[in-house]
């Protein structure tokens, strides 16, 4: 069995009928775009609220974001800062939105020891929201799969730049 087919099944019986958080409030640095917790609860949907600001993880392929195929860009949920293509979106076939780069500065990435292993945790560079993780076993011209929770983002239509 692969490896992604051994995380993607063990990822889905974990994740049961929902999300689960890997630890509490997440990000605590400090980014440009900042609110207190109940601001953020009060701006976001429950589920964007467990992923962005508890570092929860969604149902794999339940995001309609794994069904784009225009071109445009995908936003931070949590603040709207641009953070990936369209021209970088691949089916990587593990059920949530992927990509081999995300947009210049558009993410941060930290290392996540929450699995045992160390994983690299993707945020958003502006308002630290965890968007999900990136691992390298994705297509060349990276060789990386940003592996993103599709209710941190929103998908705005129109030209990209590849």
């Amino acid at each position: 069995m692969r490896r992604r087919q051994f995380l993607v099944g063990g990822a889905a019986a974990v994740a049961g009928l929902g999300f689960w958080s890997t630890r509490g409030t997440a990000v605590a640095e400090t980014f440009p775009v900042s609110m207190s917790d109940a601001a953020w609860k009060a701006k976001l949907d429950p589920d964007a609220y467990a992923v962005l600001r508890q570092e929860a993880t969604e149902r794999p392929f339940s995001s309609p974001l794994n069904h784009i195929e225009g071109s445009g860009l995908f936003h931070c949920a949590g603040c709207d800062t641009p953070v990936y293509s369209s021209a970088t979106k691949f089916d990587s076939g593990t059920g949530w939105p992927s990509f081999w780069q995300a947009v210049d500065g558009g993410v941060a990435t930290k290392t996540d020891h929450v699995l045992v292993y160390a994983r690299t945790e993707v945020h958003c560079a502006t308002c630290g929201g965890h968007l999900g993780h990136v691992f390298d076993d994705g297509p060349q011209p990276t060789g990386k799969r940003h592996c993103i929770n599709g209710v941190a983002m929103r998908f705005a239509p129109g030209p990209v730049s590849s």
